[in-house]
């Protein structure tokens, strides 16, 4: 398995977690696990930046658009539908890009 693809598994993973946890703080479950939230956030845009510098000649590029969704999150307010709206936008721009970087 090249090393991209083992990036791109991960960061997949850690995305997956990322989208799990901001549900249950959007519904109200997990209030206690906001900074878990943010240091996921945090490994998911290093994730992303480094699955697309190791494949870069085999499509990598194409997960720019992923990256630059997620750099903007912090400009959305948690709580507010754009946050989670962005961020399900996110999740859809990585699964395109992982898809293209393949």
């Amino acid at each position: 398995m090249a090393p991209h693809h083992l990036a791109l598994l991960l960061t997949a993973a850690l995305l997956l977690g990322l989208l799990t946890l901001g549900l249950g703080l959007q519904l109200g479950r997990w209030k206690v696990v906001r900074w878990l939230h943010h240091a996921l956030f945090l490994a998911v845009c290093v994730g992303v930046a480094l699955s697309g510098l190791l494949g870069w000649r085999s499509g990598g590029w194409a997960l720019l658009p992923a990256l630059g969704a997620l750099l903007t999150m912090p400009r959305t307010r948690p709580g507010r539908a754009d946050h989670w709206q962005r961020a399900l936008a996110s999740a859809g721009l990585f699964a395109l890009g992982a898809w293209g970087a393949w």
